[in-house]
């Protein structure tokens, strides 16, 4: 229904105090506080570790001019579609045209 009350937490302390005994109780609290502390920077490190095992996307390189390929290099990448790279076909003589008798 809600948060807690002041008389909750004057309950919990009283109740603290019974288990542990009031010289345990800083003992216990600057525990819990070094616990957090190495807690955060385990947490810390994981974090800048995964940043550095993520690798940047790859780049497709792009043929030097005046390289010569005909397939590509890379996955995604084309043969550039030139005049010269283009494969000659020859002309059909006129004599195959003709119907023969």
């Amino acid at each position: 229904m809600g948060a807690f009350k002041p008389w909750h937490w004057i309950v919990i302390l009283v109740l603290l105090i019974l288990l542990f005994g009031a010289n345990k109780l800083p003992d216990i609290a600057a525990n819990l506080g070094q616990s957090l502390k190495v807690f955060k920077k385990e947490v810390k490190e994981l974090r800048e570790d995964d940043a550095a095992q993520q690798k940047p996307p790859a780049q497709i390189q792009q043929p030097q001019e005046g390289t010569y390929y005909t397939q590509p290099t890379q996955p995604g990448q084309a043969a550039p579609q030139s005049a010269e790279a283009a494969p000659q076909q020859a002309p059909q003589s006129t004599d195959d045209a003709a119907p023969r008798a």
